[in-house]
């Protein structure tokens, strides 16, 4: 069961065998054939929902389930430790595809089709591959060699990288097609942030949890002075959201440096998003949590630098759409929150750049990309996509299923 609970079907028991043997290089092996970002796995996914969420054990004994993320990890981390010789790449089969994004989806993407011989390309906006793993997680969660260990085993695979590339503005899906390439893979994403759309929002110290995170984690600001770019600083931090992200920036403002670092949600600790597992180590930390509020207004200084946040107390009602509980306001409940640097994590949506540069190119009403759900492919024929902008935000472990479906499918017809 563990098995069907992971979305790139790691086989579970028989590397679990070899780690109980020790045989840890061995144990890494079987699960680099499902997945290419075994290290990142072991970091960021939720087993809890996915594979230890089915285990055997935590269900027929009634006791915890085995750790398999953590062993992941360890299995992962050894063979980074220990690996000494470099992978031998597979002969080119004469094919070129290329992958726009390289987040989870494009990198397993890449790298499945590296493996049978592909010659693979991938595409990157901004001036470091990794997408989210690198610009979005901090490095507390998934350190930044950790990402770089698995790029490398990329390029020893003979995949190529280019960064500086934008999607829909330096290179085009069209444009690929006439360079050589067979197929072309989108994995952007959903990084266009969604805000409050309160007043104020657009004060001098209000960030969306996309920025603030970008400026910390590819700009370095966590390692402040030897990199020199640093974030807006903040001594009192309120954090609008309860998922992993908000969690992460409530979590990257202590290591920065503040007093205070609040979580603000409308709903009750009951109904966050985030894994539990993430919400602990905040309030660990230091993380207060403001359950039941939500934001009316940011309000300035006399030099029109945010100051403070006016907050409503809410009472949770009958279930909305999504079948959560309405939060209400509660009349008369309004209250000041002092506070210096706001950070809105409420969710993202997809990027337009190159889904308006890609004519043909189907979207839903939420504007993400319309894919056929048994092979990834998009309504044109050798277009493919997967991750975010195809489900909005999800899971590494899900993008990293889509891109090595859509793998499969571009081996199966290119080559049969």
């Amino acid at each position: 069961p563990c098995v069907a609970g992971c979305p790139v079907n790691i086989a579970i028991p028989e590397f679990i065998s070899k780690v109980a043997e020790g045989q840890f290089e061995e144990a890494y092996q079987i699960i680099a054939m499902s997945s290419s970002l075994p290290a990142v796995c072991g970091r960021v996914c939720p087993q809890e929902t996915q594979c230890e969420g089915k285990c055997t054990r935590g269900i027929k004994a009634g006791c915890e389930a085995v750790g398999i993320g953590r062993l992941e990890r360890f299995v992962a981390d050894y063979h980074n430790m220990h690996a000494t010789e470099k992978a031998t790449p597979v002969p080119s089969n004469g094919h070129k595809v290329a992958v726009i994004g390289s987040g989870p989806a494009g990198l397993t993407c890449a790298g499945d089709l590296a493996k049978m011989g592909y010659e693979v390309t991938v595409f990157e906006a901004l001036h470091e591959a990794g997408g989210v793993l690198i610009y979005g997680i901090p490095a507390f969660r998934l350190p930044k060699d950790v990402v770089a260990a698995e790029l490398d085993g990329l390029r020893q695979n003979n995949v190529e990288f280019r960064t500086n590339w934008v999607g829909g503005r330096t290179v085009s899906v069209q444009q690929l097609f006439d360079e050589g390439y067979k197929a072309v893979f989108i994995g952007v994403g959903a990084g266009l942030p969604q805000f409050l759309g309160i007043p104020g929002e657009n004060l001098i110290g209000v960030f969306s949890a996309n920025e603030y995170l970008t400026r910390v984690n590819l700009g370095r600001a966590y390692d402040f002075p030897n990199f020199d770019t640093p974030t807006y600083p903040g001594k009192h931090v309120t954090v609008f959201g309860a998922g992993n992200v908000a969690m992460d920036a409530a979590r990257t403002a202590l290591r920065l440096g503040a007093e205070s670092s609040t979580i603000i949600y409308r709903r009750s600790r009951a109904e966050m998003p985030a894994r539990h597992e993430e919400i602990e180590h905040a309030e660990e930390e230091g993380v207060k949590l403001f359950e039941l509020v939500g934001p009316l207004h940011f309000n300035a200084s006399e030099s029109g630098v945010l100051k403070s946040v006016t907050l409503q107390r809410m009472a949770l009602g009958e279930p909305d759409a999504s079948g959560r509980r309405r939060p209400m306001p509660i009349e008369g409940e309004v209250f000041e929150h002092e506070t210096d640097l706001a950070v809105v994590a409420v969710g993202t949506r997809s990027n337009p750049i190159l889904l308006e540069a890609t004519p043909g190119l189907e979207l839903n009403k939420r504007g993400y990309i319309v894919v056929n759900e048994e092979t990834g492919e998009t309504s044109i024929p050798n277009v493919f996509a997967g991750g975010d902008i195809v489900t909005g935000a999800a899971t590494v472990i899900l993008a990293m299923g889509a891109g090595r479906k859509a793998a499969q499918e571009i081996a199966k017809r290119l080559l049969g």
